[in-house]
C-alpha cells in the first residue's frame, strides 16, 4: 500500500515537473517559425479597455495609445467604464476615447466586453483587441498585432511586460509571468500547441471573438472559457512574442494572494467543468483541446508543485531507508524542475533580482498553501485588483522576448 502511494504521489509531481521542463526546452530550442510577409493591408481595430474603478489610471492609460504607430483613423480606444467617476468619464469623453457606460449589479470582463459589442456597430472593425486598464501598449503594438491577423492568425496572445519591478511580490509576479509566457505559450507553440490567454494583451478576429463572447458568462477565469471556446471552434491560439504590451505587477501581500485565490480556484472549477469533454475530445485526435480542457488545469501551480517537490525530497532525505523510492529519483525531479524555472529567466534577472525571489520564496509559498483553504466561493466573485502605476520602470524592459 505504501509503495503504490509512493507511486502515485511520484507520478504526478513527475508528470508536472516533466510538462515544464519539455515545453520550456522547446521554448528555447524550437526555432522560431518564419511567417511570410503580406500584402500592405491594414485592419480596422477596436481597443477595448474594460474599466472597473479604474479612476487612477485609466486616463493615462488612454493617453499611451496615441503614441502607437499605426494608421490615424484605423484605430479607436474603446472606454468600458463601470463605477468610474463622473469627473472621470468627462475627462475621457473630452479625450480620445469614446466611452461606454456600463453598470452590472455583479460586474465582470465579460459583462463588459457584451455591453460595448451590443453598441458598436457591425461591420465597422476587422479586430479586437482586449486591454485591461492598466496595460500601456509598446509603440508598434498593433503593427505587430495586424501583421499577425494578415497572415491568417484570428486568435493572438500578445507578450505582457511588466511595468514595474519596485517590491518583491511585483518582481516574483513578473518572473511568473516570463517563465508562464515561455512555457504556456512560447514552448506550447513549438510543439503545436495552442498559447494559453492572459486576458489581457489578447486579439481576434472581430466577428469570432464577438460571437464567443456571447458563450462566455465566466466570473473568474474568463481567459479559461474564452481560450477554451475558442480552441472548441479550431482556431489555434498563438503567442506573439514580439507584440509588447506592458502591466501592472501586484505590490503586496494582499493583492498577490486575491489574485491568485482567483486563479487557483477557476483553475480546479474548469478543471471539472471540462474533464469530460476533454477526454471525448482526446479520443478523436483533438490534443490541442485536451491540452486546454485537461492538460493546463491538471497541472499544480508552480509555486505548489516546487513546494510538494522540495518537501518530497526532504522526506525522503530524512527517511528513504524506510521507503520505496530512492532518493536520487527525487533530486533528480527537484533538478528537472529548477531547471525548467530558470531556462525563461534573462541573464540581467539574475544578477540584479535573484536574491530577492529566493529571499522572499518561502513566504510566497506559504501563501500559495494557504489559499488551498480558501477557495470556496471566489471564482462566483469577483475579485478586483488595485492599480496605481502610470509609468513604465523596468530595468529590464530591452530583454523583453530574449
Amino acid at each position: 500500500m505504501v509503495l503504490v502511494i509512493e507511486l502515485i504521489i511520484f507520478g504526478y509531481l513527475g508528470a508536472c515537473v516533466l510538462y515544464n521542463l519539455l515545453f520550456s526546452v522547446a521554448g528555447k530550442l524550437f526555432p522560431k517559425k518564419r511567417r511570410e510577409p503580406v500584402k500592405d493591408a491594414t485592419a480596422r481595430i477596436a481597443i477595448l479597455i474594460p474599466a472597473y474603478k479604474e479612476d487612477d489610471i485609466i486616463l493615462s492609460a488612454v493617453e499611451s495609445y496615441r503614441s502607437l504607430r499605426y494608421p490615424e483613423g484605423m484605430y479607436e480606444v474603446v472606454v468600458i467604464a463601470d463605477s468610474l467617476r463622473e469627473s472621470t468619464l468627462t475627462s475621457l469623453s473630452a479625450g480620445h476615447a469614446r466611452v461606454i457606460s456600463v453598470s452590472f449589479q455583479k460586474s465582470t470582463k465579460a459583462k463588459s466586453l457584451n455591453a460595448a459589442f451590443s453598441q458598436l456597430e457591425d461591420g465597422a472593425y476587422d479586430m479586437a483587441v482586449i486591454a485591461d486598464a492598466d496595460n500601456i501598449p509598446a509603440p508598434d503594438f498593433l503593427l505587430k498585432v495586424n501583421e499577425a491577423y494578415q497572415q491568417g492568425y484570428h486568435a493572438v496572445q500578445a507578450q505582457r511586460v511588466a511595468k514595474n519591478l519596485d517590491t518583491p511580490f511585483a518582481i516574483l509576479d513578473a518572473a511568473n509571468e516570463m517563465i508562464a509566457n515561455h512555457i504556456n505559450r512560447k514552448g506550447a507553440n513549438a510543439l503545436g500547441l495552442s498559447a494559453s490567454l492572459i486576458g489581457s494583451g489578447i486579439a481576434f478576429d472581430y466577428t469570432l471573438i464577438k460571437q464567443a463572447l456571447k458563450e462566455t458568462e465566466a466570473i473568474g477565469g474568463f481567459d479559461k472559457v474564452l481560450q477554451q471556446l475558442l480552441v472548441g471552434k479550431g482556431y489555434r491560439i498563438l503567442y506573439l512574442e514580439e507584440a509588447i504590451i506592458f502591466d501592472e505587477k501586484v505590490e503586496n501581500a494582499a493583492a498577490f494572494g486575491n489574485q491568485r485565490r482567483r486563479w487557483l480556484s477557476s483553475q480546479f472549477v474548469y478543471l471539472r467543468q471540462y474533464w469530460g469533454t476533454g477526454f471525448r475530445a482526446l479520443l478523436k485526435g483533438r490534443i490541442d483541446y485536451f491540452y486546454m480542457a485537461v492538460g493546463q488545469n491538471m497541472l499544480l501551480p508552480r509555486m505548489l508543485l516546487l513546494a510538494g517537490v522540495l518537501f518530497m525530497t526532504f522526506i525522503y532525505l530524512l527517511a528513504g531507508k524506510w521507503l520505496n523510492i530512492p532518493f536520487y529519483a527525487w533530486l533528480l525531479m527537484t533538478g528537472a524542475y529548477t531547471i525548467s524555472l530558470l531556462l525563461p529567466l534573462p541573464g540581467k534577472f539574475y544578477s540584479r533580482y535573484m536574491p530577492t525571489v529566493l529571499l522572499h520564496l518561502p513566504r510566497v509559498i506559504g501563501i500559495m498553501l494557504s489559499l488551498m483553504f480558501k477557495l470556496k466561493g471566489a471564482n462566483k466573485t469577483f475579485i478586483h485588483t488595485k492599480h496605481s502605476k502610470t509609468n513604465i520602470d523596468n530595468p529590464l524592459i530591452h530583454v523583453a522576448g530574449k
